[in-house]
């Protein structure tokens, strides 16, 4: 193809006459920053119990984040039938704010609301959905972080186990560390759930947990021992849903 040299002359031109600034100025980079995930578990547990009934689980999630440290979050589940009235999902909505000071230390606390679809379609005016405020403090020390969480559930019909409305008080504290120069991290993990309520066992009960995460590239593949010092039983599977338990993921982070 044949360029006039009258074109050419008016692409100098117009090349000439932008401002330098204009080619030399940094692109500006967004103060909102998006991610996501979506995991394959052996068992979902929430707290020590299987929400799967020691099955598998997919979950996945997405986050959107601002540069002030205000954050929101949806992040989902399959779920077994007994969790919430017959309902097969659970959808997390949660929105929070987190800041990290000088010297390692890391706020944040927000709102989460349980949302179970379905579930008033099985059972006519069943109440499965519930908020709960969380705060946690951690703090990291080269490469091993401590962190300490406190979540209280205020009192819901979601929650009743036959009195009225409960409340729910759950407590836990985590330790993790990066193994230097290698794509491995370990954890462990207890907590504490104070009751009754729909989500203890009894009156209360303990949850803890070690395990292992192997990273490559964006891939996560863990595995961990979950266990807690009581009892709960599927009434259709009779299943012991809160013995302890190996459980293996595959994750993808984007």
């Amino acid at each position: 193809m044949r360029t006039s040299i009258t074109g050419l002359t008016a692409l100098a031109i117009a090349m000439l006459a932008t401002p330098a600034f204009a080619q030399d100025a940094p692109e500006e980079e967004s103060s909102i920053t998006l991610s996501g995930s979506a995991t394959l578990v052996s068992d979902y547990r929430f707290r020590g119990i299987s929400q799967t009934d020691k099955e598998f689980a997919v979950q996945g999630g997405f986050t959107v984040s601002h540069d002030s440290g205000l954050y929101a979050t949806v992040w989902g589940s399959s779920i077994d039938d007994y969790v919430a009235g017959g309902g097969d999902q659970e959808i997390d909505f949660i929105v929070g704010w987190k800041k990290t000071f000088e010297g390692g230390t890391t706020l944040d606390m927000g709102v989460l609301y349980y949302y179970y679809p379905g579930a008033e379609d099985i059972v006519p005016g069943y109440d499965s959905d519930f908020f709960e405020p969380y705060i946690s403090v951690s703090h990291t020390f080269g490469p091993v972080t401590g962190k300490l969480t406190a979540n209280y559930a205020p009192k819901s019909n979601a929650l009743s186990v036959g009195a009225g409305k409960e409340d729910n008080l759950y407590l836990a504290a985590d330790l993790s560390a990066g193994i230097p120069n290698t794509p491995l991290s370990v954890a462990a993990h207890f907590g504490h759930s104070f009751g009754p309520s729909f989500l203890t066992i009894g009156k209360e009960y303990s949850d803890w947990s070690v395990g292992a995460t192997y990273a490559w590239k964006n891939l996560s593949f863990g595995l961990s021992y979950v266990d807690t010092d009581g009892a709960s039983f599927n009434a259709i599977s009779g299943k012991n849903i809160a013995k302890a338990g190996v459980v293996a993921s595959v994750g993808v982070s984007f």
